[in-house]
């Protein structure tokens, strides 16, 4: 089983003051599905336990045998576990050592069907690389960078895992500003072989804390799973911006219920915008998730 991913857009880019990339020809599509796309939760080890009982008590579902493993290039020693939910898979990690430059940054692991090709292809699209890629006993590894900053995980298995599908795909969420969003939008998209679904340039701001103010929305949609872009000032409040994934769920209400009898603390409560009822909670361990319905 992983250690690493378990255990580890065309856009008018003239809008935009960074020059557009010159990326390379259509390549093809390397995902996998949306039921291997991992957040990458990072909490205290001393924590670990009480995160993992407190996310699967909130979303149910099933968790991996948990073990400690090296999962970078370099000495380090953590915790892992995966944690499969209907509304998601997270790879949780609480390292027992310093955690080694560039992890614990990145947000998301994707399970790609050709490592190599797919570095290959992300970096044609406009990513770097924040380490070569590295192998692990069953599989191989890397992280890159998209435009604007936003950090993910590559990675490859040398045996095909096997996890049913998703109920509800959740939302890799990624905040910018106008400089970066329109070169993000379009590497991701043309990496992704993405649709863009739905691009509301005067949504409401409410949905990201910034009630009165109008912001830019995109949903983006991939064999990679969903993605929602939120272009904005950047004059965010807190926790806004510290959410990397947004859950889908059918009662906001009941779902909200079991994360607080879980130990988990509602930091934004239920706000109706742009279609649905959204509130943010954190975790036991620090982590920070959206929890939406369909208003």
């Amino acid at each position: 089983m992983k250690r690493f991913a378990l255990l580890f857009a065309t856009a008018v880019m003239a809008a935009s003051p960074i020059a557009a990339p010159a990326f390379a020809a259509p390549t093809a599509d390397y995902s996998v599905g949306a039921q291997y796309d991992t957040t990458h939760v990072y909490v205290p080890q001393d924590q670990f336990d009480t995160f993992v009982a407190s996310f699967v008590a909130t979303f149910g579902g099933t968790t991996s045998k948990q073990g400690e493993f090296q999962v970078t290039p370099t000495t380090s020693l953590t915790k892992s576990q995966l944690v499969l939910t209907p509304a998601g898979t997270i790879s949780v990690f609480g390292f027992k050592t310093p955690i080694p430059y560039p992890f614990g940054d990145e947000r998301t692991g994707y399970l790609v069907t050709d490592i190599d090709a797919a570095v290959k292809s992300a970096r044609s699209h406009g990513a770097v690389r924040r380490l070569e890629t590295f192998p692990d006993p069953i599989g191989r590894d890397s992280v890159v960078q998209w435009p604007g900053g936003v950090n993910m995980q590559l990675y490859w298995h040398t045996a095909r895992p096997n996890y049913a599908k998703l109920e509800s795909v959740p939302e890799n969420r990624i905040y910018l500003t106008v400089d970066a969003a329109d070169a993000f939008i379009r590497s991701w998209t043309g990496f992704a072989h993405a649709k863009v679904t739905a691009d509301d340039k005067a949504a409401s701001g409410a949905e990201i804390g910034e009630p009165g103010k109008t912001v830019r929305r995109v949903s983006i949609d991939s064999g990679y799973g969903k993605m929602v872009v939120y272009v904005s000032d950047g004059q965010l409040p807190w926790p806004y911006g510290r959410d990397m994934t947004g859950y889908a769920v059918s009662d906001l209400a009941a779902t909200l219920a079991k994360a607080k009898a879980a130990g988990a603390e509602t930091l934004v409560a239920p706000v109706t915008a742009n279609h649905r009822q959204t509130a943010i909670v954190r975790f036991p361990g620090g982590y920070v998730a959206e929890i939406h319905q369909g208003a």
